[in-house]
């Protein structure tokens, strides 16, 4: 089944990513990834949805969705490297995934949290992604 990363959320100061359960009016029911707890997150809180979030190239700006399917192709085979090395050995591995990445705008802690976050999708076998307008669109074509 299809991940949809509308659903996939990160909240700011808490680790890890969540998966909407639910949502009300004044927060969402979210389940770690990490550890399958499920909590309140407030509308007061900071949160980004993972289909939300781009990388910086010279370019333009490369959605998350496209980052990670490219780190799914370079590390289809081999183990992705850990997220505690250094930040010279990320940003060369980065440059694997996201050649033109903007040295001066992505900073060593947003490849550091992208590699940690790929691990956790990929344990928890994620990395098929789809987006609401894949699905609304696959939905259109099996009512035509």
């Amino acid at each position: 089944m299809a991940t949809e990363l509308e659903k996939i959320i990160s909240v700011s100061g808490k680790s890890g990513l969540f998966k909407v359960v639910s949502a009300g009016k004044v927060a969402v029911v979210a389940e770690s990834l990490v550890d399958g707890k499920r909590q309140p997150i407030l509308s007061t809180q900071r949160v980004s949805t993972l289909a939300d979030i781009s990388m910086f190239t010279y370019e333009e700006d490369v959605p998350l969705k496209q980052v990670l399917s490219n780190m799914k192709n370079v590390y289809a085979e081999a183990e992705e490297p850990s997220s505690n090395l250094s930040g010279a050995a990320l940003r060369e591995e980065f440059r694997k995934i996201l050649p033109d990445f903007d040295e001066d705008r992505v900073y060593d802690s947003d490849i550091k949290k992208l590699f940690s976050w790929y691990g956790l999708l990929k344990s928890r076998d994620m990395l098929d992604f789809e987006t609401s307008e894949d699905s609304t669109e696959e939905e259109t074509e099996e009512n035509a």
